[in-house]
């Protein structure tokens, strides 16, 4: 289920998949929707299916979490991830994780919501 019809399932919509828009001008790529081309600014938009795949850009462990939810969770691990499609997106990370490590994204529930998930690649 995406939440639109044709678009490729997402976890913001429910879906079970990672979604990403492509400019149909200038072909930039980029993880939140928009209306618009945050390079060019032309309306005309592709979304895209993301495989997942990426490289750890940045680590954080998080000891004081934002919620009660959260806190029960600290510390946790949250990484900046270059996707190989060519956007960079945040998520939760499994402990160890390193910058330059090869990751895969699932979705896990945490904390009462599914939300991304990256650990290791095979």
């Amino acid at each position: 289920m995406s939440g639109q019809p044709g678009a490729p399932a997402d976890w913001t919509r429910g879906g079970e998949g990672i979604a990403f828009q492509q400019c149909g001008d200038c072909e930039s790529v980029w993880y939140f929707r928009r209306d618009f081309c945050p390079a060019c600014g032309a309306s005309r938009l592709r979304e895209r299916a993301s495989r997942g795949h990426g490289t750890v850009h940045a680590v954080t462990l998080v000891h004081r979490a934002p919620s009660d939810e959260f806190r029960a969770l600290a510390p946790y691990l949250v990484v900046l991830v270059d996707v190989d499609e060519g956007f960079r997106m945040m998520a939760h990370g499994e402990p160890g994780l390193a910058i330059g490590d090869r990751v895969r994204c699932g979705l896990r529930q945490l904390a009462g919501r599914v939300l991304p998930y990256f650990g290791k690649a095979a």
